[in-house]
């Protein structure tokens, strides 16, 4: 058996960041366990270089985790993407995310920041006001998807030599020793040992979390499913909010049943694209460092949250998402006037419309056979509402791609120095619950790291 003083399960921005805090203390032995592909193997598979390893999946999987290829939106606000503000409040959360910033600053993200003008600002939530939308303030960062891999290999380079990394071997078990955390085993049986365990696996690995987090009685929260589609738009319709805010941030409680809708991941002069979660395929939107269409695509969701006696809204979405799949062979879509009308839309309607879609592989089909009438009446009511504030979001020609589902992971007990009820064992990212985007979850594994060199050298 291996003796670490720390180890990092997960090589995506929360285990990233926690080994960045570790690798400070130049006398800790620490070791970052990642399932799938180093970071130069993980792009040549991208390119259609080489093939992804049986049984991995090279978009979620493998150092830098599923932001290698998210077009890196750095939201520097406690106020979206996770809870720490909750768990640490807004004066601690904030300073987290200011130093996470820092960091990305130094490994090449852009200097510029988007944060409009106080008045702008408070013009745009006015009138977002009256069309019954809260308007929320994200001051953020955009690497764009063809740079982000090169930040991250800055980080990679970073850690080389000061942690040791444990590349496409899982880690299977989390070992307890004397009720305490004692280290890790691996897939191919090698057993690591260390009284400080980080795990940090991504959404990728939140099943795994889930099923130590109930075989080690830990307690842990449902997470909410957020259902919704992908709408596609000439950019020009949207330019007022993107130039000054880029990611327009837009919240709305439906009328029909008071559920949360937002919109999420705005990608201005983007591409609609896909995302396979093994036999499930759902859309997803990327944007560049510089516009490559002449479309603006981001996703409207609705937000769900189930309480006894159901505790799996992970399945839930799933088996949404696969009914869109039958009906469409992979994503569907479909102009908004099709659907206003009871129609589905096909290749004749679709080349009527003025939006030229950006995924072609998507079918044109019915959406409404696939969205349970709950989320498809709030996402009309909020696209009703967009369209008051940004006139032309809801033509009949709008494309509308599904389905979007974010598969948030149980949210496990944690205290605010990010340990669970397993004296030494500490969580943080998205696996745990605990975030939902690249700058929570970098700030979250700051705070882990933090927290297991403070113990350590106390």
């Amino acid at each position: 058996m291996d003796r670490f003083d720390a180890i990092v399960v997960g090589a995506g921005p929360a285990g990233i960041f926690a080994a960045l805090e570790l690798a400070k203390r130049a006398r800790l032995r620490v070791a970052v366990v990642e399932r799938g592909q180093d970071l130069p193997a993980r792009l040549a598979v991208r390119r259609g270089e080489t093939e992804a390893p049986p049984d991995h999946n090279p978009l979620l999987e493998g150092f830098g985790g599923a932001g290698a290829f998210c077009d890196g939106k750095l939201t520097i606000t406690s106020q979206v993407g996770g809870h720490l503000a909750e768990l640490l409040g807004d004066d601690q959360a904030e300073s987290l995310l200011a130093e996470a910033d820092h960091i990305w600053l130094d490994c090449g993200a852009p200097q510029k920041l988007y944060s409009p003008a106080e008045q702008l600002f408070a013009d745009l939530r006015r009138r977002a006001t009256l069309c019954g939308l809260k308007l929320v303030s994200v001051p953020l960062r955009h690497i764009g998807t063809d740079r982000t891999a090169a930040v991250l290999e800055a980080m990679r380079q970073e850690l080389a030599g000061c942690v040791e990394l444990i590349l496409q071997n899982a880690a299977v078990r989390i070992l307890v020793d004397d009720s305490r955390a004692a280290g890790v085993e691996l897939a191919d049986g090698t057993r690591l040992e260390s009284s400080a365990v980080i795990v940090a696996p991504g959404r990728g690995g939140a099943a795994w979390l889930r099923a130590e987090a109930a075989r080690l009685d830990l307690q842990i929260e449902p997470g909410p499913v957020d259902l919704g589609v992908r709408v596609e738009v000439p950019a020009a319709v949207v330019a007022e909010l993107t130039d000054s805010l880029y990611e327009f941030k837009l919240l709305y409680w439906a009328r029909s049943f008071d559920n949360l809708v937002r919109t999420f991941c705005v990608c201005p002069g983007g591409e609609v694209v896909t995302v396979r979660h093994g036999d499930m395929l759902t859309v997803n939107g990327h944007s560049y460092a510089e516009p490559t269409a002449e479309n603006t695509n981001f996703a409207v969701l609705v937000s769900s949250r189930f309480t006894e006696p159901f505790d799996d809204p992970i399945s839930y979405g799933q088996h949404i998402a696969h009914l869109a799949n039958l009906l469409g062979d992979g994503v569907l879509v479909q102009r908004l006037g099709d659907l206003r009308r009871g129609r589905r839309s096909t290749p004749s309607r679709l080349s009527h419309s003025i939006v030229e879609p950006t995924l072609k592989s998507a079918t044109p089909g019915d959406l409404s056979y696939a969205l349970p009438y709950r989320h498809l009446s709030a996402l009309l009511e909020m696209i009703d509402a967009i369209d008051r504030l940004a006139p032309g979001v809801g033509a009949d020609h709008t494309l509308l791609y599904g389905v979007e589902v974010k598969l948030y992971s149980s949210r496990l007990k944690l205290s605010e120095s990010l340990e669970t009820e397993l004296p030494g064992l500490y969580a943080c990212g998205d696996g745990a619950g605990l975030t939902r985007g690249l700058m929570q979850a970098s700030a979250s594994g700051l705070l882990a790291g933090r927290s297991v060199a403070t113990r350590l050298q106390a």
